[in-house]
């Protein structure tokens, strides 16, 4: 089905369990066809990513609007309003790690809404991110919409 602009009107509940899904980039954006926030998690120290892993299942089946999780998993504000962040510190020395997720209640041929992991940063305790850093998250989030049906790194 087709609404405004030629995008999709088909819309999930956002009240229903979420499927878990990692951002791969499209070859024409990326030849190498990166999965941005999957990586990430994979080059964490082990015991972040596995927390990471963890607090991304329990917030999708929730499902993330109801999910009360002790600071795991935060609304973002301001410019990155939209977006929603899972923040695990760990490794040593120690960081803060977060992935930067969006909800996707339209994406074409899914069963369930999604709970994407676009991609993921790091910093030093008690540093703050760029704007720069910011605006490329977004950038990845934009070039995420673009596409319906969605581009996710294959099961």
């Amino acid at each position: 089905m087709t609404g405004r602009k030629g995008g999709s009107s088909h819309r999930l509940s956002s009240d229903a369990p979420h499927s878990v899904q990692f951002f791969q980039r499209h070859r024409a954006d990326d030849p190498a066809r990166s999965a941005p926030g999957y990586e990430f998690i994979e080059a964490c120290p082990d015991k972040v990513g596995d927390k990471m892993l963890a607090v991304l299942k329990a917030v999708a089946e929730a499902p993330p609007k109801r999910f009360a999780g002790g600071g795991y998993w935060e609304a973002m504000h301001d410019l990155m309003t939209g977006w929603h962040e899972v923040r695990v510190d760990g490794g040593k020395p120690r960081r803060h790690y977060r992935l930067f997720c969006l909800l996707d209640t339209e994406a074409q041929g899914a069963d369930r809404p999604a709970l994407v992991v676009v991609t993921g940063m790091s910093k030093a305790l008690r540093t703050t991110f760029t704007e720069s850093d910011y605006s490329g998250v977004r950038n990845l989030g934009d070039e995420y919409r673009r596409r319906n049906p969605r581009c996710w790194l294959a099961a």
